[in-house]
């Protein structure tokens, strides 16, 4: 259905990927793996024609419709919802504006008649009177209130946004569904939900995650992308995880056997090379030298280390809320009046739109409730890791993070960052033109390198690849302090918080 020919892509002079041949055929569920930064996204964006590649090709079957989770919302600001889930068909949208436009004519003619009697046959040929319910099942599903469904978009926040652009990519059942992290801003029960979906999909669809419960649950393929390669594996995660060690431990092997006897073969010439009775022999040994194919092993993947530092201890609340309402516009909560005492860990659950990430930024101060009071404790240091960096940030990760810390030299800042796994290349980059991953482990490398005795996360784990993930859990549940967390991955905070909050309205330790 889509293939890749000797496909390069060159950033500068490096190669992201290099001679890429690969076919994704019918009916296959694919999942593309690889750490942060590896080129996954990019790769999805030259196989939907969004970007050139620096030589190579893509092919798509003729015929075959493909359609992607996009990831920038703003552009469907002016739209109501409706529309831009439809869109996901762009030609059965073609067909209904035109439509309207004809019959909203005054002066209606003859050939306006033939020309909507045309669509008219186009339209119903596509099943385009079910349009609109298939595109509310599709919203009900992910958990857009049907009050929404008619909303213009820009009044929508900013999961439900991201929610509708699911729903877009999945309208229609494409032929091809490119979809890059779809769990992220999911709550546990819209995952059920989408993993249902995918399992009963019967077209090919082609899915980065690094959620991978949800991954193992839905492909059948893993492409692995790695050292400017892709690599085809069958079975799920776990299944590639056991034949990649193993192919791992094998080349490993064969480099360490072949050393010995580059070794051994250098050793002789050297030794025989002046003598006339071990000329001969020498320079054949020195000829097989010269003609070896040399093992390379693959250059390691810097894995990132995260240690909290500890601040003092602080007062026996952390903090305690007084008929506290939270909200925007509107209320999003009765009054609450909750507390939580010093050494919790506590992991926030449950739907989207509930309130989560508003309780959050409420306690801290970053916004004013709609009624009521949080009184903070004595002593606190508070780290705050939030979902997303801002799109309008245009400094480097080594400018973000001297601005943080004025009095780190640039080897110290380099030094930071390298140990959140991030390469020289991407600490002279731009933020925003990272991969979301990255731009989570600048965001950690922030939080890691001031004190702190209670960390207040907004869903650490989105974007971040399984490595990452693992050292942060490991790294949390070392941590001394005080933990609020919002979290829609159970495996995460399984054996890290001490509480789990559904109802958290509730909250008190």
């Amino acid at each position: 259905m889509i293939q890749a020919n000797n496909v390069t892509l060159r950033i500068g002079k490096k190669a992201l990927f290099e001679d890429v041949n690969i076919k994704f055929t019918e009916g296959n569920c694919y999942g593309l793996i690889g750490a942060n930064g590896a080129g996954k996204s990019t790769f999805l964006k030259i196989l939907s024609g969004a970007l050139e590649t620096t030589s190579g090709d893509v092919t798509i079957t003729p015929g075959q419709r493909l359609s992607v989770l996009e990831q920038d919302h703003f552009k469907y600001d002016a739209y109501p919802v409706m529309d831009v889930v439809i869109m996901g068909n762009e030609r059965l949208y073609q067909i209904m504006k035109e439509k309207d436009a004809i019959y909203a004519k005054e002066d209606f003619s003859d050939e306006d008649g033939i020309r909507a009697s045309e669509l008219e046959a186009e339209f119903a040929e596509m099943d385009g009177w079910e349009a609109e319910s298939n595109a509310a099942m599709l919203l009900n599903g992910l958990g857009i209130d049907p009050s929404l469904h008619y909303a213009i978009m820009k009044d929508l926040n900013g999961n439900d946004k991201v929610k509708v652009l699911l729903a877009k990519a999945l309208f229609g059942n494409p032929d091809i569904l490119l979809l890059d992290e779809p769990t992220n801003y999911l709550d546990a029960e819209h995952i059920e939900w989408l993993k249902r979906y995918l399992n009963d999909y019967e077209n090919a669809f082609i899915l980065i995650s690094h959620d991978i419960p949800f991954l193992n649950s839905v492909i059948n393929l893993i492409y692995h992308m790695d050292n400017q390669q892709l690599n085809r594996y069958v079975g799920d995660y776990d299944k590639f995880q056991e034949v990649y060690a193993m192919k791992k431990a094998q080349m490993e092997a064969a480099f360490n056997r072949q050393q010995k006897e580059i070794a051994d073969l250098k050793d002789f010439v050297a030794r025989n090379k002046a003598r006339v009775a071990t000329r001969n022999m020498a320079m054949s040994r020195q000829k097989k030298l010269d003609n070896m194919d040399i093992i390379e092993l693959a250059a390691e993947k810097p894995k990132p280390e995260f240690y909290f530092k500890q601040a003092r201890t602080p007062g026996r609340y952390i903090f305690t809320t007084k008929d506290l309402v939270i909200g925007y516009d509107k209320p999003l909560s009765v009054p609450l009046n909750i507390s939580m005492e010093r050494g919790s860990k506590i992991a926030m659950v449950g739907a989207n739109g509930i309130g989560k990430s508003t309780l959050l930024k409420s306690i801290l101060g970053i916004i004013q409730p709609v009624s009521g009071e949080v009184e903070l404790g004595d002593y606190l240091e508070i780290g705050y890791f939030e979902q997303e960096s801002s799109p309008d940030n245009t400094n480097t990760c080594l400018n973000e993070i001297w601005e943080e810390f004025p009095s780190y030299t640039q080897y110290e800042v380099r030094s930071a960052l390298a140990k959140c796994g991030l390469t020289t290349k991407h600490i002279e980059s731009q933020i925003r033109v990272l991969s979301g991953g990255e731009q989570a482990k600048v965001r950690l490398c922030k939080l890691i390198n001031r004190e702190s005795n209670i960390l207040v996360l907004d869903e650490p784990t989105n974007h971040l690849d399984v490595d990452a993930k693992d050292e942060l859990k490991r790294a949390l549940m070392e941590y001394k302090g005080s933990i609020l967390m919002v979290c829609h991955e159970p495996e995460f905070y399984d054996g890290l918080v001490n509480e789990v909050c559904s109802k958290w309205t509730t909250l008190s330790v």
